[in-house]
Formats: structure tokens, sequence, C-alpha cells
């Protein structure tokens, strides 16, 4: 942590945050620190996409044993899943960007801050959409700027991470005649980690809703699977003006979607 009353900002990049954790060794040992009330992202999944940087906001509460201060103690959080906390420090995991604390007594803080995310390099297996247990690398430095004593403080919290979803629709002929049929189609797809690219979301159920022109509220019209490669198809008939959107909810891997509207005229 290495900050002040005053809450100065302790800034890394990236990966590179961890490397931090690189200074001399100490013998791992108990350090007194304790860490509470962690929340990542506010609580909400963290859902990430194939080229977006992601900087999910971390907070939480730290406290030390008598005889230090927070000038010469670190609590650094860190995502990590499938293996230990200390073996997720060092590589596989999901590290700090920034963080501030704030003295909350003598022996206390409050800190904020964030994570970072760079799909490219930190994601590289769809099996990382899943729940992640975050930890904090805990150390003590002494006078010689040499960590005195440090260890790894297991599952203070969980954090879900989900790939991004996109849907698009398209529904034709435009203009049509009322009465006649109309042919709406669209694509599901999601973000793919070691293809760097969205590919087709099959076989996931998405809702069609119209909303009538003039109006603000969307429709669920019937309920269509998509194929083994994401697309959609069905046909309904022409009734009035307005939008048609394909829509999905979130699911324990993968975000939720809705496409923009798509008007069709209707004569």
């Amino acid at each position: 942590m290495r900050t002040g009353r005053t809450g100065t900002v302790a800034t890394l990049a990236g990966a590179l945050a961890f490397a931090a954790f690189t200074a001399p060794a100490a013998e791992a040992a108990d350090t007194g620190i304790t860490v509470s009330k962690m929340v990542v992202n506010s609580g909400k999944p963290i859902v990430v996409g194939t080229t977006e940087k992601k900087r999910p906001g971390v907070r939480f509460h730290v406290s030390w044993s008598a005889g230090h201060s927070l000038s010469d103690v670190d609590a650094d959080p860190y995502l990590y899943h499938g293996t230990t906390a200390r073996k997720g420090a060092d590589h596989g995991g999901i590290y700090l960007s920034s963080m501030t604390c704030y003295e909350d007594g003598p022996r206390a803080a409050d800190c904020t801050g964030e994570l970072y995310i760079e799909p490219r390099y930190t994601l590289d297996s769809n099996n990382d959409a899943t729940n992640w247990k975050v930890g904090a690398a805990a150390r003590v430095w002494g006078a010689n700027g040499r960590p005195k004593s440090e260890e790894y403080l297991p599952a203070l919290a969980t954090a879900q991470v989900k790939r991004a979803a996109r849907a698009t629709v398209n529904a034709s002929p435009e203009p049509v005649a009322k009465g006649k049929t109309l042919t709406v189609t669209g694509r599901l797809t999601r973000a793919d980690w070691v293809k760097h690219s969205y590919t087709g979301y099959g076989g996931k159920a998405a809702k069609l809703q119209f909303r009538k022109a003039g109006t603000s509220t969307y429709t669920t019209v019937k309920i269509v699977k998509a194929n083994s490669t994401g697309s959609l198809r069905t046909t309904v008939k022409a009734a009035s003006d307005g939008y048609w959107r394909w829509t999905f909810g979130e699911t324990s891997t993968t975000g939720g979607a809705t496409a923009a509207g798509d008007y069709v005229d209707v004569k």
C-alpha cells in the first residue's frame, strides 16, 4: 500500500502490477494484516469482450497489528481461479492497476482502486468465464525497503467474469404491405478469448420483440432458438410501423445482449 493519510495513489500498469510482488522475497509468515468488506465491480459481473480494456473497481477495509502504520504495510487485491492464492498471485490472475487508501484510525484504512483486464493477455481461455476468487498479497515492509513478512490471503470474496455478447437484427422487406409476411433475421455472437473475435452463440434462445412507432415499450412476440452458428430467422405478419429487435439475458458465463431496433415502414 505504502500510502499516507492523504491517500497518495499507488499506480501500477496492468499485469505489471504484480511486478511489485517480485520484490526480494520475505519469509512467509502471518503479517497481522486483515482484509474485510471486499467488493469488486460493485458486486456486478465483469463482462469482457475481445479488445476493450476493463478496469473494474475494488474497495475494501484493511487493518494491521500494533507497531505498524499505513506507510509500511501492503494489501494488494487480485483475482484468481483454478489454483491457490499463492500461485494465483504469480501468474494467471487479474491484478491491481491503481489504489488509494485513507487511514481510518491508527491501525486501519479504507481503500479503493481498480483492477486491469486486457482481454488478449489476461484471458486466454473461455473457461476463464467463471467465478474468480479475490485474494490479497499482504506484506509488512522493513526500514530497509525489504519485506519483513508476507502472506497471500485467500478467498476474501468472489467476482464473476463473463464473455461479452452481441445481437444483430434485420427485418425485411422494407417497406412492407400491411398483412404481408415480414422476415426477421439476426445473429447472436459472444467473445471468444482464444480466437480473439466474436463467434456464433449457437443454441441460445432469443426473444423477438416489437415496439410500435410512437411508443416506448417493446413487447415480446415470440422466442426463437439460434442455430449452430448463432443465426436467427422467423416470420411475422406486418401490422403497423415500428421497430424489431432480438434480445437475450445473461447466463452464468455470458452477458446478455440486445440489438438496436430495426424500423419497418408498413404501408
